[in-house]
């Protein structure tokens, strides 16, 4: 038997204990023999007094056994117990001190297979973020030359095609950009290391400004509502900013019949949220829509299914805490973001609820 190994474990671990029970089951037997009379006890007195001590012989045998097992596969149950508790983006490989020999081989093969499908992952996402960057340039070229189009003097069925081209590029420019922006929330870049520590109400008021002249064009008004002294938080400003763009977007996009947004911080936790009085989400989308590419068939407007995706993401990096409220809850819809404080470097993960 190998070092290390669970059957040496358990024999080194139940041998002693049987000895002891058969020296104590031996030393019972002798006692037995030396102090009864035979002539004053009936065979049937023997026979159950025998039956009572190995009955007890047995008991005792098998909380040893379960015992020795149960410390046997304690490694076990840890790396069981670390898998269940693993983030769905964590492919780190598994911790194989104090295993077992026989389950050495299984952990590093599945470590292995971690490290190859992480592999793969990584050069999808630098494709996905290389491609995005690369079609930037002639998309932008595109939209230069349909704006100069736009500029002149056309005929009407040439002014509908400009038009339609400028739209079409808008949206895969924006579309490049969010790809761009996913492969930089991406785990493995660790985008906590550029993380300073900012006011979010300061932040959300200069940052939402920026959002007014395209509410008035819906006829939307945004309204800030924080309190007088700072929320402090640590993050990165341009993620932050994406995830407030989004989330907008998201409101002036799908919140038909809104008339407000409001821009919501509380201090304890700190917190943001957006809420809109519009018509709300279908409660079987209602956790659907944080999926990449996610559309609800019901959306009445185009998109690409990425804002809420890039929300959760940006909002997962944060170590934040994200939750959607719709109708008949909240009259709207209401998307909250809770942040974990000032705690920079601090790599917490929360899920939805």
């Amino acid at each position: 038997m190998p070092p290390g190994s669970l059957a040496r474990h358990l024999v080194l671990r139940l041998l002693p204990a049987v000895i002891v029970l058969v020296v104590l089951d031996l030393i019972a037997t002798w006692a037995m023999t030396r102090q009864i009379s035979l002539d004053a006890w009936l065979l049937e007195d023997i026979f159950w007094s025998m039956i009572f001590s190995q009955f007890l012989l047995v008991l005792l045998f098998a909380w040893v056994l379960v015992s020795g097992v149960r410390s046997g596969l304690e490694p076990i149950n840890r790396l069981s117990e670390e898998i269940s508790q693993r983030s769905i983006d964590d492919l780190q490989p598994l911790g194989m001190a104090g295993l077992p020999t026989e389950v050495v081989p299984v952990v590093a093969h599945f470590n292995d297979l971690l490290v190859r499908l992480d592999d793969s992952m990584q050069a999808q996402k630098r494709f996905v973020g290389h491609a995005a960057h690369q079609l930037r340039t002639p998309l932008a070229g595109l939209k230069l030359e349909s704006e100069l189009m736009l500029a002149r003097q056309l005929p009407d069925d040439v002014r509908v095609r400009a038009e339609r081209i400028k739209s079409v590029t808008d949206r895969m420019i924006r579309l490049g950009q969010q790809l761009l922006v996913l492969a930089r929330v991406d785990s493995s870049t660790r985008p906590q290391d550029s993380f300073v520590r900012l006011d979010l109400c300061e932040w959300a008021r200069i940052s939402g400004a920026e959002w007014i002249p395209a509410a008035r064009a819906s006829q939307v008004q945004i309204h800030l509502v924080a309190p007088d002294d700072p929320v402090w938080i640590d993050g990165d400003p341009l993620l932050l900013e994406e995830l407030l763009s989004n989330l907008i977007d998201n409101a002036l996009r799908y919140g038909v019949g809104a008339q407000n947004i409001r821009l919501q911080i509380t201090a304890n936790p700190p917190a943001l949220a957006v809420e809109d009085d519009g018509s709300g989400v279908d409660q079987a989308d209602s956790v659907r829509v944080f999926e990449a590419f996610y559309r609800s068939p019901r959306a009445n407007a185009g998109g690409s299914g990425l804002g809420l995706a890039i929300v959760r993401e940006i909002a997962r990096a944060h170590g934040a805490w994200w939750n959607l409220a719709s109708r008949p809850a909240f009259a709207g819809t209401r998307i909250s973001i809770v942040f974990p404080g000032p705690r920079i470097g601090a790599k917490l993960t929360r899920a939805i609820t």
